[in-house]
């Protein structure tokens, strides 16, 4: 089926953006995503919003990549969506047995019948079954709503603690004992933030979260009572031709206010042995991975543990980068070969997931997933969900979860600091945006 597409010019695209998410808010289903205009290589738009189902998949694990599969195949048009962490029972003969109290489904996608995108001082709209002039009416429409969602509204939220302070130096003990043992090299490690009996303004969350962050891969879902809010500076892969591109984040410090200092703690981070440790170990594992449905020798490192600066944090990021025989390779085994991230397994990428399940408390669920999209050309874009907040309206339960990366070099405070310090955007936002 063809899309009816139609592009206008737009003055303020901060204003239009912030129009263009109010106007999703009318529909169950809808998706954005966000670049916040960073400057980087393969950045496809500025931004994108998919609202509307035409039609969808919602599966768990089981068989989870073969119905995609056979969905992207089918449908040939954008489709959007996520893939959750959990959908590594998939891939290898594993299981998620901890505590869930949102109850994202495993695997979710839809074809949207309206589809917008934002690229530099334009806008196109994409759009399916289109009604006499549908998108210059909603274009109108957009232009002239008042975001009136973004005003606050108060609401008490008591943030609690899935695994405290010493429970955690324990897990991490363990986890150490393992890498002594030579069980793994590497493992990350996550705990859980929550927040009971609480009601949120989703959208004026995620705005608020996505202005003091600005990440490169910011996402907005809305599954009807099911919310991400996510402000991730990471990229998990990216297919554009026959070109693959992972970017796995391994090393983090904080952003200071004195720019000398910053600079310091930045120059500090590109040297440190433990984090470039961490960084270079997951990038064998990427390359490992990608192996797997490239054509031979196409598997090259571009950048190594180069540091990247974002509004609240240092981030230490590789680019892995191979190639594909598209006539031979369908797009999906590529993300099931790589699935889940290694820069939130650990490595072996298996026996690291087994100890994590057995040590964390909470199931991950669409946390440490993936949310993104194809294209009708059978490209797709997809990020690591990190530094999110994952709402269940219904439940009226409220969570975002961090981890780090432990290895030989790990001590066990610091890595407890490091996840207050990956958390305190989020805290931030909840307790102060409402």
């Amino acid at each position: 089926m063809q899309r009816t597409v139609r592009t206008f010019s737009i003055e303020n695209i901060a204003t239009f953006k912030q129009n263009l998410l109010c106007w999703s808010q009318q529909f169950e289903t809808a998706l954005w995503l966000d670049s916040n205009n960073y400057n980087q290589t393969y950045t496809s738009f500025n931004s994108a919003l998919a609202v509307e189902e035409f039609t969808s998949i919602k599966t768990d694990y089981t068989n989870a990549f073969d119905k995609l599969k056979e969905y992207q195949t089918t449908t040939k048009d954008y489709i959007f969506g996520y893939i959750s962490y959990d959908v590594k029972n998939d891939v290898e003969h594993l299981k998620s047995k901890n505590l869930d109290n949102l109850g994202f489904a495993d695997l979710y996608f839809f074809q949207p019948q309206k589809l917008v995108f934002i690229k530099e001082n334009s806008v196109e709209f994409h759009y399916l079954r289109m009604v006499d002039d549908e998108i210059e009416e909603d274009f109108k429409t957009i232009k002239n709503i008042n975001p009136s969602v973004f005003e606050n509204s108060k609401s008490d939220i008591k943030i609690k603690l899935r695994i405290h302070k010493d429970e955690y130096h324990q897990k991490v003990s363990k986890v150490l004992e393992h890498i002594k043992r030579g069980d793994i090299y590497e493992a990350n490690f996550c705990q859980e933030f929550y927040a009971e009996n609480a009601t949120i303004n989703p959208l004026q969350v995620y705005k608020h979260l996505n202005d003091i962050s600005e990440p490169p891969f910011a996402a907005y879902l809305k599954l009807e009572n099911q919310y991400a809010l996510c402000s991730s500076p990471e990229r998990y892969i990216k297919k554009e031709g026959s070109k693959i591109i992972s970017q796995p984040i391994k090393g983090t410090a904080k952003r200071l206010i004195s720019q000398i200092d910053d600079e310091k703690i930045a120059r500090n981070l590109m040297r440190d042995e433990k984090e470039r440790a961490e960084n270079v170990m997951i990038v064998d594992l990427v390359r490992n991975d990608l192996s797997k449905t490239a054509t031979k020798g196409s598997v090259k490192v571009e950048e190594l543990c180069k540091v990247y600066s974002f509004k609240q944090v240092h981030q230490m990021i590789s680019t892995v980068v191979s190639n594909i025989d598209t006539d031979l390779m369908h797009p999906v085994e590529v993300l099931r070969s790589t699935f889940p991230m290694g820069s939130m397994t650990g490595a072996p990428k298996v026996s690291a997931m087994q100890i994590i399940e057995d040590l964390e408390e909470t199931k991950r669920g669409l946390y440490s997933g993936a949310i993104g999209y194809f294209t009708p050309e059978n490209d797709f874009d997809f990020n690591v969900v990190i530094r999110s907040i994952l709402y269940n309206e219904e439940k009226k339960y409220v969570s975002y979860s961090v981890g780090g990366a432990i290895t030989a070099k790990s001590i066990v405070e610091n890595e407890y600091e490091e996840c207050l310090l990956k958390a305190k955007a989020m805290k931030y936002v909840l307790l102060n945006a409402q």
